[in-house]
């Protein structure tokens, strides 16, 4: 029995296509301040919903709002810590925004309507590098719907479906387990 080229480069795809696949569903989506959204109403604390929450590069951070109230602007730390949305870095108004995170570090949003960030609509989203761990526990009156009692699991998105391996041990065994079966498969080409 021989190995063809054919038979090789559709194992190699394959596979490719399941790594890819893996890998994308790796990430979590997180919509923030979980079911109230982002708003100016109802006192939510965002340093808090964040603080409970484990970022990972690949997650996505979803906005959803009134668009004829507010906006979500991306800034710069000291734009951030005084409210400026005079130069934001990015804008975004469709009430429905998601945000691939794609680095490492503190990613800072802010509403640029007049008084709503001053007011607490700013959110922090920290990206731990993986040796760092965050926080499994919430203070006690938290108004978020994913935060965990002590003693629980690690956070889950705000969507209460995480996609996440732990780890990546899953995502390691499944493509070694597809390495295995394709060496198997190629022998029957």
């Amino acid at each position: 029995m021989g190995f063809s080229k054919r038979g090789a480069a559709e194992i190699v795809l394959a596979v490719t296509a399941v790594v890819a696949l893996l890998q994308f569903s790796h990430a979590a989506v997180y919509k923030v301040g979980d079911s109230a959204g982002w708003t100016s109403i109802g006192n939510l604390d965002y340093k808090q919903w964040s603080a409970t929450k484990t970022f990972q590069v690949g997650d996505i951070i979803r906005f959803e709002y009134n668009a004829q109230f507010h906006n979500v602007m991306r800034v710069t730390h000291p734009m951030y810590k005084a409210c400026n949305a005079s130069a934001p870095l990015a804008t975004y108004t469709t009430g429905n925004d998601t945000i691939n995170i794609t680095t490492k570090g503190h990613h800072y949003f802010i509403c640029g309507a007049p008084g709503h960030c001053q007011a607490g609509q700013k959110v922090d989203i920290n990206v731990l590098r993986t040796s760092e761990t965050a926080p499994t526990t919430a203070p006690e009156g938290s108004t978020a719907a994913s935060v965990p009692s002590a003693g629980s699991p690690a956070p889950s998105p705000s969507s209460g479906i995480s996609l996440r391996a732990s780890k990546g041990s899953l995502i390691t065994k499944l493509c070694l387990a597809m390495a295995g079966f394709a060496v198997f498969v190629s022998g029957f080409y």
